[in-house]
C-alpha cells in the first residue's frame, strides 16, 4: 500500500512540475518580449516527463495488443506531439502531453482502492482445532471423519455435524442470520461461525478448500479478478479517431502544401478533452456524495450504477437495524399483565449471557422493573433456562424446551410470533405456561421510504437473505419488496446476482456483513452499510454509506446517473469542439500553438461542466 502511495504521489509530482515548465513556455517569452531558442525552451522538460511515458505507452500497445487495440488515443496524442516537434512547435507538443498526463491522474485518483478485506476475511478463519482428549492439532492436519470439540466462545474451526452436546450458534458471519441458531446432536456447523454456549463434539465433514469460509473467500477472490479495470472511453474513440485524424491531416497538408496545417490537425484532434471527461465528473460526483454521507471508492462503480435497474438487499443491518428488540409480550392469564411477564422473564434470564436474555433484561431496566434474583440458576445450551425465584420455579425458553419439561401450549398467538419469523421465549411458573417474550430485528424507518424512492426512479428491488422464509417475508413486506429469496448462504447470495445479470441486469448490491462480501463483489456495484457494517463487506463494497444512512441510496442513485448523462454532455461537446477546430485549421486560422489554446480551452469548458455536479441538488 505504501509503495502504491509512493508511486501515486511521484506521478502527481512529475505531472505538477511539467505543468509548471509548459506555463513558463507560454508566458516566458510575454515576459521577456522576445523569443526563446527552441534548444532553451522549458517545454522540452514537459515533453520529457510527461510525453516519453505516453510514446512509450503508445510503442508497447502497438507490439503488445492485438488488433485494433494496438490503435490508441496514446498513440494520436505521441503522433501529434512528435510532428509538432519537427515543425519547431514545442508548445504544442507539450501541451498535449501535460493534458493526457493530468488525465490519467484523475482517472487513477477515481478507480484506486483498498484490498484489506480479503486478509481480514482470511484471519477469521482458525489456525487450531482441538482434539476430545484436549491436545490441539493445525486444522490442516484434521481429516474428514475425525472428531474435534468446540467450547464456548470458540469459532468452529471446519464444517461437521454435532455428535455430541447441545449449544446455540451465532452464524452471522455466514448467513447474516440476526439471531443466533440453536443447535442440536445431528446438526450442521460452518467454519468461522462463534459457538456461543455449551461443548459440543463435531464430526468433520469438509476441510481445507472445501470448508464453508474457504468458499467465501475464494468468492471474493474470484469476484475481484472478473472486475475489470474501466476502458478508458478515449480509448474505445481510438480506433476511429486515430485514422481519421492522420487522414485529415495528411489530405489538408498535401491540398494546402503546408506541413504546418497538417500538424495543427493533429494538435486539434488530440482526444484530450475526451480523457478528462469521465474522471472530472466522476471526481465532481464522489466530491459531491462525501459531503451527503456517501463514501465511494471506485469511479467505475459510479458510472455503472448510473445504468442499474436491480437493487438487492441484504436485510439484517441493512433493511432492519441489526439489533434485537422485544417486540411483543404475551400475557395467557388475565391475573398476569404484561409487565409481570417481562418481571418473571427478565428475572429468569438475569444470568444468562444469551442475546436473547440481553435485550428482555435490558428492557425491563428501561421500563425500571424491579428483578428478582434467582436462588437458583441453570441453563441448558440450545433450549432456555430454568430459575427459583422467590420460591418458585420460573422456565423460560423456546417451545421444545417448555413442552419437553410436560407443559402445554395452547395459545393461538403464538403461531402468529412464528409466522413471522420472531425468536419466542415461553414463560412458564410451576407448570404452566403463563405468557410468552418475542423478540425481532427493528425495521429502519428510512427503508420503507428508500424503497419507494428507488421504485420511482425506475429501479426494482429485491430481498436476499440468510434469514428463514417467514422471516424474510415479514420485513419484505413491510417494505413494499415482492421479490424474496430466503435461507441463503453467501454462494446462495453471489449465484442469486449472477442469475439476475444474466438475465440482463445491472445489479446494484446492498449488505452489511462478512457473508454480504461474495454478493458485493459479484454484483456490478457493491454498496455497503459504513457504520455498523463489517469491515470485511466495506472493503468489498465499492461504496460505503456513511452513518448507515439507507435514505441516502435514491439520492446516490440520482446523482450517479446525472454523472452519466454528464459524461456523455462532455463527451459530445469535446467532439463538437474537435471537429470545429479541424475545419479552422484547415482554413488556415489556427496554426499550432493557438490550436494548442482552443484545444486547452476545450478542456477546460469540459472541467467546468463537470465542477457543475458539485453543488448541484439532488434530493
Amino acid at each position: 500500500m505504501f509503495e502504491k502511495l509512493k508511486e501515486c504521489f511521484t506521478e502527481v509530482r512529475g505531472t505538477v512540475i511539467s505543468g509548471i515548465f509548459l506555463a513558463l513556455s507560454l508566458f516566458l517569452p510575454m515576459i521577456l518580449g522576445r523569443s526563446i531558442p527552441m534548444y532553451l525552451d522549458p517545454a522540452w522538460i514537459t515533453v520529457l516527463i510527461s510525453g516519453i511515458p505516453l510514446a512509450l505507452l503508445a510503442i508497447k500497445r502497438i507490439i503488445h495488443n492485438k488488433g485494433i487495440s494496438k490503435i490508441s488515443s496514446a498513440l494520436l496524442i505521441s503522433v501529434a506531439m512528435v510532428a509538432a516537434i519537427l515543425i519547431g512547435d514545442l508548445f504544442a507538443a507539450g501541451e498535449v502531453a501535460f493534458i493526457m498526463a493530468l488525465g490519467e491522474i484523475l482517472e487513477d485518483m477515481t478507480t484506486e482502492r483498498a484490498k484489506k478485506g480479503l486478509k481480514k476475511l482470511i484471519d477469521l478463519q482458525p489456525i487450531e482445532a482441538r482434539r476430545i482428549n484436549g491436545d490441539t492439532v493445525a486444522v490442516e492436519g484434521v481429516g474428514v471423519g475425525e472428531i474435534i470439540r468446540v467450547v464456548p466462545g470458540e469459532r468452529i474451526p471446519l464444517d461437521g455435524e454435532i455428535v455430541s452436546g447441545v449449544t446455540t450458534v451465532d452464524e452471522s458471519v455466514m448467513t447474516g442470520e440476526s439471531l443466533p441458531v440453536d443447535k442440536n446432536v445431528g446438526d450442521s456447523v460452518y467454519s468461522g461461525t462463534v459457538n456461543c454456549f455449551g461443548s459440543i463434539d463435531i464430526r468433520v465433514t469438509k476441510t481445507g478448500g472445501d470448508s464453508s469460509l474457504q468458499k467465501l473467500i475464494r468468492m471474493v477472490k474470484e469476484a475481484e479478478e472478473k472486475k475489470a479495470p474501466i476502458q478508458r472511453i478515449a480509448d474505445k474513440w481510438a480506433s476511429l479517431l486515430v485514422p481519421l485524424a492522420m487522414v485529415i491531416a495528411i489530405v489538408s497538408g498535401i491540398i494546402m502544401r503546408d506541413i504546418e496545417v497538417a500538424v495543427t490537425v493533429l494538435v486539434v484532434f488530440c482526444p484530450c478533452a475526451l480523457v478528462l471527461a469521465t474522471p472530472t465528473a466522476i471526481m465532481a460526483a464522489i466530491g459531491q456524495a462525501t459531503k451527503h454521507g456517501v463514501i465511494i471508492k471506485s469511479g467505475a462503480a459510479l458510472e455503472k450504477l448510473g445504468h442499474a435497474d436491480t437493487v438487492t438487499f441484504d436485510k439484517t443491518g441493512t433493511l432492519t437495524l441489526g439489533r434485537l428488540t422485544v417486540s411483543d409480550i404475551i400475557s395467557f392469564s388475565e391475573s398476569i399483565n404484561e409487565d409481570m411477564i417481562l418481571a418473571l422473564c427478565a428475572s429468569a434470564e438475569a444470568k444468562s449471557e444469551h442475546p436473547l436474555a440481553r435485550a428482555i433484561t435490558e428492557l425491563a431496566k428501561e421500563k425500571n422493573i424491579k428483578l428478582i434474583e434467582s436462588d437458583e440458576f441453570y441453563m441448558e445450551a440450545g433450549k432456555g433456562v430454568r430459575a427459583t425465584i422467590s420460591g418458585n420455579t420460573v422456565l423460560c425458553g423456546n417451545e421444545r424446551y417448555i413442552e419437553e419439561s410436560g407443559i402445554v401450549l395452547s395459545d393461538e398467538r403464538i403461531s402468529r410470533l412464528r409466522d413471522e419469523g420472531k425468536a419466542i421465549v415461553i414463560v412458564a411458573v410451576g407448570d404452566k405456561a403463563v405468557g410468552a417474550v418475542a423478540l425481532s430485528d427493528t425495521l429502519r424507518e428510512s427503508a420503507v421510504t428508500a424503497v419507494s424512492e428507488l421504485k420511482k426512479i425506475g429501479l426494482n428491488s429485491v430481498l436476499l437473505t440468510g434469514d428463514n422464509k417467514n422471516t424474510a417475508s415479514h420485513f419484505a413486506k413491510a417494505v413494499n419488496i415482492n421479490d424474496v429469496f430466503a435461507s441463503l448462504l453467501p454462494e446462495d447470495k453471489a449465484k442469486k446476482i449472477g442469475e439476475l445479470q444474466s438475465e440482463g441486469r445491472t445489479v446494484c448490491m446492498v449488505g452489511d456483513g462478512v457473508n454480504d462480501a461474495p454478493a458485493l463483489k459479484s454484483a456490478d456495484i457493491g454498496v455497503a452499510m459504513g457504520a455498523m457494517g463489517s469491515d470485511i463487506a466495506l472493503e468489498a463494497a465499492d461504496i460505503a454509506l456513511a452513518g448507515d444512512d439507507i435514505s441516502r441510496l435514491p439520492y446516490l442513485m440520482r446523482l450517479s446517473k446525472a454523472t452519466v448523462k454528464t459524461i456523455k454532455l462532455s463527451i459530445s461537446l469535446s467532439l463538437i469542439i474537435n471537429f470545429a477546430a479541424i475545419i479552422l485549421s484547415v482554413a488556415k486560422i489556427l496554426t499550432p500553438t493557438t490550436g494548442a489554446l482552443v484545444h486547452n480551452a476545450g478542456s477546460c469548458f469540459v472541467v467546468l461542466i463537470a465542477a457543475l455536479l458539485y453543488d448541484r441538488k439532488f434530493d
